[in-house]
């Protein structure tokens, strides 16, 4: 439950999402669970030429199995507490 309980402290930040079909999507995160689903608002393709049908698309929801990356901004990403929550998590506590 470590990357579920990261993803919940990025709610409201900007990802991109690299399907296994090599869609990329970026987006705000608006909510993301246990399964690492995730719905994405405020969305755009990142590449606009190869995935035309998609412009209009605004708001979506991925199904956590068909998710490949999850990239995440520079800012959001805090080495600190992943390293406390990985040592927490091989503790078993």
């Amino acid at each position: 439950m470590l990357f579920f309980s990261y993803f919940k402290e990025l709610v409201g930040k900007e990802v991109t999402v690299e399907l296994k079909n090599d869609l990329a999507i970026r987006g705000t995160l608006l909510s993301v669970d246990q399964y690492l689903n995730i719905k994405l608002e405020n969305t755009r393709v990142v590449d606009q030429d190869k995935y035309p049908h998609m412009l209009s698309v605004r708001n979506c929801f991925i199904r956590g199995s068909v998710v490949r990356y999850v990239l995440l901004p520079p800012d959001a990403v805090d080495i600190d507490i992943l390293h406390d929550a990985t040592r927490r998590e091989a503790r078993g506590n």
